[in-house]
């Protein structure tokens, strides 16, 4: 099979062509390489590639690339929370209009594959249960009780504490950030496409990816990142409110994997599907720090409370449903992932003077977790 993938040089993109490419198929790869996001040269783990520097949003170049291909993995994004309100165009440009031009490009091409990276950030806040109303969405967090240290959520309609569960593929979708609100619409327009064209989609709600070629040093990046460059300088890392709230951190080898598996999976039932891919081994953000600063050897997390305005809580969701339907499984452990990448190779620091640049690339994706 022919495949293009989209932000191909970036994290889970360079990883998924390498893997496509050791099972036999053949990947083009597309990225903007903003220097931003790679520095002033392409990475080097795409040398065995062919690698074409564009951008998703040119229809045009998509036409020219589409020609032959068989599937596409579209992983190029802007990722992260965003920084204000004033983000927001980067984001409905580089995910939403760039995904609406590749789904028409791909229409006059007739190609009618898509596996699609998406993010558990769709569901906004986890799953909670009310010991007397039973599942329900938590209130929001209000400032005043995370100044005061009260961090976890409370029933909307007793004020009960929640307790947190696993999130299933059909809990409502409620973004909580410019990116949430970016990835909601991308599934949309893929469902959308697939109902009229009779195309395949499979979207991938991927929790928290770490590993190797991670970007480092940009506000953009995930925890796992954020944490290692302030203990690679010596310094501890911070963890926000007390630590517990709890993820997935998933490696960015069984993301890559559940692409593969998505691409030569059969056609969803419904033309579109949307699978949780995770190592349904939920950790705190807490045990991230704690266990990656053991690895390096360096000081220990310093807890300092606050929160972000766009973080939630709580977010871990079940790994079922892409097991049954796609067979996938996460195969490295917690403690056996986190300290691999304590010596992992990362991505170049971006070229960044102040406020990073309005148009951030094009890259996957690690959602930030706390």
């Amino acid at each position: 099979m022919r495949v293009l993938i989209t932000g191909g040089a970036g994290f889970v993109g360079s990883h998924a062509a390498d893997v496509l490419a050791g099972a036999g198929h053949e990947v083009l790869l597309l990225d903007a390489l903003l220097p931003q996001a790679h520095g002033d040269e392409p990475p080097p783990w795409c040398a065995r590639h062919r690698l074409v520097r564009g951008d998703a949003r040119d229809g045009d170049l998509l036409a020219r690339l589409l020609r032959g291909v068989d599937a596409v993995c579209h992983q190029a994004a802007m990722v992260g929370h965003g920084l204000d309100p004033s983000d927001a165009p980067g984001y409905a440009s580089h995910n939403d209009h760039a995904t609406a031009v590749l789904l028409a490009a791909m229409h006059a091409a007739r190609v009618p594959r898509l596996v699609l990276a998406s993010s558990m950030v769709v569901y906004g806040e986890g799953r909670y249960t009310c010991p007397a109303h039973g599942i329900v969405p938590p209130a929001p967090r209000q400032p005043a009780d995370i100044a005061a240290g009260r961090f976890d959520p409370a029933c909307p309609r007793c004020g009960a504490t929640l307790q947190p569960g696993l999130v299933p593929e059909d809990a409502p979708l409620r973004p909580r950030s410019l990116y949430a609100a970016s990835k909601v619409a991308q599934e949309h327009y893929a469902a959308a496409w697939a109902a009229q064209t009779g195309g395949a989609v499979w979207a991938l709600r991927y929790h928290n990816v770490y590993g190797p070629r991670m970007p480092r040093d940009t506000p953009y990046a995930g925890v796992a990142s954020i944490f290692r460059s302030a203990l690679a300088r010596g310094h501890a890392p911070r963890v926000l409110e007390d630590g517990r709230q709890r993820r997935d951190f998933v490696h960015v080898s069984d993301v890559a994997r559940a692409n593969l598996l998505a691409l030569d999976a059969p056609a969803p039932e419904a033309g579109f599907a949307a699978v949780n891919v995770c190592s349904g081994e939920p950790h705190t953000v807490g045990d991230l720090a704690r266990v990656l600063a053991e690895a390096m050897g360096g000081p220990a997390p310093l807890v300092v409370g606050g929160a972000r305005a766009a973080d939630v809580r709580h977010v871990v969701a079940s790994p079922e449903l892409a097991a049954r339907l796609l067979g996938f499984r996460a195969g490295t452990g917690f403690t056996e992932g986190v300290a691999a990448f304590a010596t992992a190779p990362l991505r170049e620091p971006a070229r960044v003077r102040g406020r990073p640049d309005r148009e951030r690339p094009v890259t996957t994706r690690s959602t930030p977790g706390g």
